[in-house]
């Protein structure tokens, strides 16, 4: 049976910053950027969502920093480590399992599931 209230309901911009950052190293306005590019526009985060993700994320050694001098602007470019990795696969796969059951649910579930007492 699934958890009520998961923590995963939070995990969304982590998810997301994880997902870009697979994709290739970034800095900060570039992944609010990629996140909203992405999605559609239906998932847009501000700088203010994305930072405090990714200083956690570095803190719990999923993602190395560094820092680059770009066009005369100093960035710092994030990468995942093998810990990253793995927490965007744990987390992708979550949500890969809410998606099919919200999918269900919006579908109208199955007769079985209706007439649970």
């Amino acid at each position: 049976m699934g958890q009520s209230n998961p923590p995963f309901m939070s995990g969304v911009p982590e998810l997301l910053c994880l997902q870009v950052i697979a994709q290739g190293e970034a800095y900060g306005y570039d992944i609010v950027r990629r996140i909203r590019l992405l999605t559609g526009e239906a998932i847009v985060l501000g700088e203010g969502v994305v930072y405090p993700v990714l200083h956690s994320l570095e803190r719990a050694g999923s993602l190395k920093a560094r820092r680059r001098t770009v066009d005369g602007r100093s960035r710092v470019y994030y990468r995942l480590t093998a810990r990253g990795r793995k927490r965007a696969e744990a987390l992708g796969e979550r949500w890969q399992q809410v998606r099919a059951g919200l999918d269900r649910a919006l579908a109208g579930g199955t007769d079985a599931a209706l007439h649970v007492e």
